[in-house]
């Protein structure tokens, strides 16, 4: 049996690397156009390994995160990659965000994360000295992590088993001939008895190729962060209480496993699917996006947003004002620029943004429809998950 992934990201190379343990004797092949593995979405994360509070239990997010964030504890330890569980506080910057704080406890609680603990503003001042809120959510497990490193891993994994990496080769035919199906780059073609596509900022696309239908597309989002200057005035993760009408977190401070602390991100339409800069513009990507009805209608839903984020994007100040909400002694000289990341945001003809994940199967053919974060987190699980969709 031949089996293709497209997509060498964190999720693609999990997928191989779980195929390679169900069905040895099969020969698995990872296609990507790049020349390297996490070329995208996996090399411009934030590096959090998430518990599991915010998402709606029963759901696919709720169940693979939490069993995937074990199994990524676990590989790492294995692997010996770091994992660092430095802890997160969800903090309510007044009472009025008290009530949503409220709500993701009892989701969290919910979804069984482990260690909770809710906190005044004197015991946020323990744990985040330099922290401001009038209370916080405490998740002392949220880890971080460094999801290229532990994509490079499952890569060695799938090449050890006997699979192969072929990067540099750009998916531009996807068609079903009898029960196999026909990949083709411009220089060639390959056959498969089974397909699975997680292509990230490329899977609409993709998944109309494969026969899928047009929703939900992707819309691209620049998230652009800051490094702080002084990382000594963040201990861990400090994360705002989510507006629950928009899907972006907004600002938080987010330690890496490196020593430094990223401020961001905010959210902005980037003008080409992998435009990590202000200048990067794809006119034929941005077209496509201004057609799907679905934008039109976000865009109409959420306009004052959009350009609060604008703002925040064009004044280092108006960013700083946003992050010293929750650590009231940063200011915009302690800001240096960093590098940005985009978001596959997947989003319906009716202009809702999609939450879950979202996984189809079309015959021999699974497409991976929406996979944001947690996806890094749960990569492990939701391999799980989509080999058992192949009925292999």
């Amino acid at each position: 049996m031949r089996i293709g992934v497209v997509g060498a990201g964190i999720l693609g190379l999990a997928v191989a690397r779980r195929l390679g343990e169900v069905r040895p004797d099969a020969r698995v092949t990872v296609l990507d156009k790049e020349d390297r593995v996490a070329a995208h979405q996996t090399g411009h994360n934030s590096g959090v390994a998430h518990a599991g509070l915010y998402y709606a239990p029963g759901s696919l997010k709720a169940t693979l995160c939490r069993r995937g964030v074990g199994l990524l504890k676990e590989y790492c330890a294995q692997r010996g990659l770091p994992y660092d569980e430095c802890g997160k506080v969800v903090v309510a910057r007044d009472a009025a965000e008290l009530p949503a704080l409220d709500a993701i406890e009892r989701r969290a609680a919910a979804n069984g994360v482990p260690g909770l603990r809710r906190l005044d503003a004197a015991a946020l001042r323990e744990i985040e000295p330099h922290a401001a809120g009038v209370a916080a959510l405490h998740s002392p497990t949220t880890a971080i992590v460094d999801f290229p490193a532990i994509a490079r891993a499952y890569a060695d994994d799938v090449v050890k088993a006997g699979g192969e990496l072929r990067l540099g080769f750009e998916v531009v035919r996807l068609r079903r001939s009898g029960e196999r199906v026909l990949v083709a780059s411009p220089d060639e073609q390959l056959g498969f008895d089974r397909l699975v596509v997680c292509a990230g900022l490329q899977s609409d696309r993709l998944a109309r190729l494969a026969g899928d239908s047009p929703a939900p597309a992707i819309v691209p989002f620049r998230g652009e962060y800051y490094r702080l200057a002084r990382p000594d005035l963040v201990n861990g993760l400090i994360y705002p209480v989510p507006d629950p009408r928009y899907p972006f977190l907004g600002v938080h401070f987010t330690r890496r496993v490196d020593g430094g602390v990223d401020v961001g991100p905010n959210a902005v339409l980037a003008l080409a699917r992998e435009g990590y800069r202000r200048r990067d513009v794809r006119p034929s990507d941005l077209l496509e996006t201004l057609r799907w009805p679905g934008f039109r209608r976000l865009a109409r839903r959420h306009w004052r947003t959009g350009l609060k984020e604008l703002y925040g994007s064009a004044s280092k100040r108006a960013f700083a004002a946003e992050a010293r909400a929750f650590v009231p002694e940063v200011t915009a000289a302690d800001l240096v620029p960093a590098p940005a990341g985009v978001r596959a945001q997947a989003v319906d003809p009716d202009g809702s943004l999609v939450d879950d994940f979202r996984i189809g199967r079309l015959g021999p053919i699974v497409t991976v429809r929406n996979a944001p974060s947690p996806a890094a987190t749960s990569s492990l699980a939701i391999a799980d998950h989509i080999v058992d969709e192949l009925e292999l």
